[in-house]
């Protein structure tokens, strides 16, 4: 392999196949994901970006069955849907799969097959929900009740959104089935468990020694560990899912909550048959760091039972870092599909506005240490106020102003104290952001970049290149050449953020898209060099448009709706 500097394998939680994304599960995992890869890429490293949908298990066979359609045909349709999402929004991820396909299946039987010849499972009763009614198993997050813990009316089965406990359907008070609404009766039956138990020790000394993860992580992990670690189911008795190799359990497949992560090894081994790359680089040489995006409730999921897993496999890298982000609220409550509050996205390629203009505001809102609020009247302004009157400002009048009035040629002429000093600026603002990016502090990188634009809106202003172009034209083409090597280290600055902006910024510049991390700040546009014709790069958000786009993107779309002939 090439050297490089690091070998990077971001990871993203797994969405629900028949959960299609709104703008919390955007926020909250694909977007910031998304950021940190193009940013790695950008700095040259060996960086690789992995996810796909989460298709096994009873949610899907369940849906399957609400919806009358086999689960082959629910996941292919919701798969597809799911890509489209992620397309529109530049997610750049190098392989997006799905976990019911057989090199999925394959490895995680492999998987599981390892961690049982290392001694850390066991079989015992477990007490199910059975709805007598529909005459199935009920998935635990198919069973609503109250939450013993905190007394929420609409826990899930597996874990209560409200207080993030972990739960079993026996649990709750008042459990009712999701499909029908009958209480379902409880069945002891014979399934298999992973001993985490005998893990806890090494798990704790694992997260006690990741120093760089966020408190609120390291904080909701240790907690876990303090209760104590007990067994965990990993089976199901289910047809749609990952076949259990043991004998015995033919008639089982694997818990979904235990065949889902193993989806970051099975994409990996995917990503590597297409490109012909070495998997086992990301997953088993040392010096590869692993980062995992994931939302609040999963966490626990990410700092114990997923690193347990691997503990108790023991072939494989655990994480580097686990970027545990908290909600991402709507208008002052819970983005809620069934009570039809949020934006929802599968909407918001219908409502044609562009991409970059949602991942401005939505790195604003990414919930890196609390809970953030989307706020229609907070996103007009900060598109129009700092996108538009700041960054895009610049941008026009530098080029605008080369185009209308130098022949849309730049002349360097010769430097002063204010050029250097804000050469030097750009160059001080690039290490910044670095630096915020290094620590995935998302929010403040985009603020420092948006900070260096205002310091180039300054510098213009302050030098009056309207009129220096009638009285001193040498200091004119001077002022416009430093403004336009600044346009150009912007494009690269934002381009983990807008990509699509950033390459329209460089097209309009006339310079090569394929620019790295280093070009921030150097001075090498060529003297003489023409750009090509400038054009408006982010249009203002009107009130109309605003009050338009509200009925366009808060419509859910049923899931029956995908599935009509």
């Amino acid at each position: 392999m090439e050297f490089k500097e690091k070998r990077i394998l971001v990871l993203c939680a797994l969405p629900y196949t028949n959960a299609i994304p709104h703008i919390g599960n955007i926020v909250g995992s694909h977007l910031p994901a998304d950021i940190f890869a193009r940013y790695c890429r950008l700095k040259g490293y060996d960086t690789i970006f992995i996810g796909g949908t989460d298709e096994n298990g009873t949610p899907t066979e369940v849906a399957s069955i609400e919806l009358k359609v086999s689960p082959k045909q629910l996941t292919d349709v919701l798969y597809r849907i799911h890509k489209e999402i992620y397309d529109w929004f530049e997610i750049s991820y190098d392989n997006f799969s799905r976990t019911s396909l057989p090199i999925h299946h394959k490895t995680t039987q492999e998987f599981f097959k390892k961690v049982h010849q290392n001694g850390f499972v066991s079989e015992g009763l477990l007490k199910l929900p059975f709805c007598e009614k529909d005459g199935l198993f009920l998935p635990d997050r198919y069973v609503y009740g109250t939450c013993p813990h905190c007394g929420y009316e609409n826990a899930r089965g597996d874990q209560c959104e409200n207080c993030t406990e972990l739960l079993d359907p026996d649990q709750l008070i008042n459990p009712r089935c999701k499909i029908c609404g009958s209480e379902p009766v409880i069945k002891d039956v014979k399934h298999l468990f992973i001993e985490f138990g005998k893990l806890e020790s090494k798990i704790e000394k694992w997260i006690k020694s990741n120093k760089h993860w966020r408190e609120q992580v390291i904080n909701l992990a240790l907690g876990w560990i303090k209760e104590g670690l007990k067994k965990r189911c990993i089976t199901r008795d289910l047809k749609w899912g990952v076949a259990v190799p043991l004998d015995g359990y033919e008639d089982k497949v694997f818990y979904v909550w235990f065949d889902a992560p193993i989806g970051y090894v099975s994409f990996t081994k995917e990503w590597s048959e297409k490109t012909g790359k070495k998997w086992e680089e990301f997953w088993q040489d040392e010096k590869t760091l692993i980062y995992n995006f994931l939302g609040k409730d999963n966490i626990p999921f990410h700092t114990i039972f997923w690193p347990g897993m691997i503990i108790a496999n023991g072939e494989y890298n655990l994480p580097y870092n686990v970027i545990g982000l908290q909600y991402c609220n709507y208008e002052g409550g819970k983005i809620s599909k069934s009570k039809k509050w949020g934006i929802f996205c599968e909407k918001l390629i219908e409502a044609k506005i562009e991409p970059d203009i949602w991942r401005y505001y939505l790195t604003y809102l990414i919930p890196e240490t609390k809970d953030t609020e989307f706020k229609w009247e907070e996103f007009k302004n900060r598109i129009n106020n700092e996108l538009v009157g700041n960054l895009g400002n610049f941008v026009h009048r530098t080029l605008s102003f080369i185009w209308n009035y130098l022949d849309g040629e730049i002349k360097k002429g010769n430097f002063g104290d204010e050029e250097e000093k804000l050469i030097e600026k750009i160059r001080k603002s690039k290490k910044r952001t670095q630096d915020l990016l290094e620590d995935v502090r998302l929010r403040e990188a985009l603020m420092e970049i948006l900070s260096l634009s205002a310091s180039g809106n300054k510098y213009f202003q302050e030098n009056k290149p309207w009129e220096l172009v009638k009285k001193d034209r040498e200091r004119c083409n001077t002022v416009l050449f430093v403004c336009a090597e600044l346009c150009k280290s912007l494009a690269v600055l934002i381009s983990p953020f807008l990509p699509r902006s950033s390459n329209e910024i460089l097209r309009q510049l006339n310079v090569e898209k394929n620019l790295a991390w280093n070009d921030v700040g150097s001075i090498d546009l060529e003297d003489a060099h023409k750009i090509n014709e400038p054009s408006v790069i982010f249009e203002k958000l009107t009130k109309d448009r605003i009050e338009k786009l509200k009925g366009e993107v808060t419509q859910v779309t049923p899931l029956e709706k995908f599935f009509k002939k």
